[in-house]
């Protein structure tokens, strides 16, 4: 996988040996980076600016990184945890890496992804998460409904968060939580709604229909953490 920008670099400085390759501009400049590729004994290539625009979808401040694919956890290494954060069928690199943001910040360790239809880690997830990504982890699961029902037998409550659930600010959050968040464009499924134990929204008072999947987490997110 490729992932490029000094932010990016500057957290996988944690384990240099993820590193395959580092191409860099012919413009790069910054001595500490190209320090640490030196010292670290790291193969790279010095390019074209234009070559490295062709590698890569966004801004790469001059330096694009090959390294190791992600590498998923398991879900059951969860169930220990006091919250854990599902979602169903996100698909916006964007938004999935503001809420691994929100999460780490929030001291949320675990998250939740299915396989099919949804985003998974990709390099803008890397880059917009700021360097989060790399204390939080992630678990792509087949099924979602069968995980939910596995972290209810182990004594998870679930909640789902909906436009016309119960406004979050009256809920009394249990002291084990599975809390989903839903697609941008089609909220939770009605499985993963029906197999969810309250479903939660929050106040408008707008005239706007719905809050951005990333806000809407962050609000209900800080919302359980300081009940």
């Amino acid at each position: 996988m490729k992932v490029y920008g000094k932010n990016v670099f500057n957290e996988l400085k944690e384990k240099p040996k993820s590193i395959k390759k580092v191409y860099l501009s012919k413009g790069f400049t910054d001595k500490d980076i190209i320090n640490f590729i030196k010292d670290n004994h790291i193969a790279y290539t010095v390019m074209d600016t234009k070559k490295l625009d062709a590698m890569c979808p966004g801004k790469h401040q001059g330096i694009v990184m090959s390294i190791d694919d992600f590498e998923y956890s398991d879900y059951q290494d969860m169930l220990n945890d006091n919250i854990v954060v599902m979602l169903d069928h996100l698909e916006d690199p964007h938004n999935f890496g503001a809420i691994i943001r929100t999460c780490e910040c929030a001291g949320i360790k675990s998250i939740i992804i299915p396989k099919d239809r949804s985003v998974s880690v990709t390099d803008t997830v890397m880059k917009t998460s700021t360097g989060a990504l790399e204390h939080v982890n992630i678990a792509m699961v087949n099924n979602l409904v069968n995980v939910i029902k596995e972290f209810k037998d182990n004594g998870y409550f679930v909640y789902a968060a909906d436009m016309d659930g119960e406004n979050y600010k009256d809920i009394s959050f249990s002291d084990k939580v599975l809390l989903i968040i839903g697609s941008e464009g089609n909220g939770v499924g009605r499985l993963v709604r029906d197999n969810s134990d309250v479903i939660v929204s929050i106040p408008q008072y707008g005239r706007v229909n719905s809050l951005n999947a990333s806000v809407a987490a962050a609000i209900l997110i800080y919302g359980i953490v300081n009940k």
